[in-house]
């Protein structure tokens, strides 16, 4: 961890307490086409896909102009109804603020799309703390390495040298995909055992733990 010069976070879950959120949107996207619902399990676990890969999952045998209308309404309810919009998950600002401080490259890696993005990191303030970001539909959706691969470029900085952090396996194979280290959090979507078996560095259970870990890791506590 010593020589890590490049931390990648995932959003959704991981620095934003945004599940319920994006249930919410998506239950509504699926009542306004009168589409079977799906249950909280299955809605949560397309949480970290990009949206099409998400909609697909869950509508496999949908037809394309189906996903595409799902796809505009989840969009519409998530950009424009009006709500109390999701929050970053307590000690979240501070650790990005310490990690920046510090020197090191900040990145997100994400399986919202590039609007969305934009949307919380302006609403949150953080956007100036992250030197680049990825966005699903910008890049392959993960598992696919591609985001990885583009933040890494972009910084010139080698895969010894990155860490991915994330609360999902999707997260933990893109890691495994790109040749990083990933770090998980299992207060977000996905289950520890179902994290665990994708072989993190470690699996953390608050954001105060993760930034201890970095702290004793990357030499941010001199």
């Amino acid at each position: 961890m010593n020589n890590t010069q490049l931390i990648v976070f995932d959003w959704d879950g991981t620095l934003m307490d945004s599940e319920g959120e994006i249930l919410t949107c998506m239950r509504a996207a699926i009542r306004d086409l009168d589409l079977a619902p799906r249950s909280d399990d299955q809605l949560k676990n397309i949480i970290g896909l990009g949206l099409q890969e998400a909609l697909r999952a869950l509508y496999p045998q949908g037809r394309p102009e189906e996903l595409i209308q799902l796809t505009a309404r989840y969009r519409h309810h998530f950009l424009e109804s009006e709500r109390e919009p999701s929050q970053l998950f307590a000690g979240a600002r501070e650790m990005i603020e310490e990690l920046h401080c510090a020197g090191h490259f900040l990145a997100v890696a994400t399986g919202k799309g590039r609007q969305g993005l934009n949307k919380v990191l302006q609403q949150t303030g953080l956007d100036e703390y992250f030197h680049t970001t990825r966005c699903a539909d910008e890049c392959h959706s993960k598992p696919h390495p591609q985001m990885l691969h583009e933040i890494m470029d972009y910084l010139g900085v080698e895969t010894d040298a990155a860490l991915m952090i994330g609360d999902t396996e999707y997260d933990l194979q893109m890691a495994s995909n790109a040749g990083v280290k990933s770090l998980a959090v299992s207060y977000g979507v996905h289950e520890r055992q179902r994290l665990l078996d994708c072989k993190p560095l470690d699996c953390l259970d608050s954001i105060g733990d993760v930034h201890n870990w970095l702290k004793e890791r990357s030499n941010l506590a001199a």
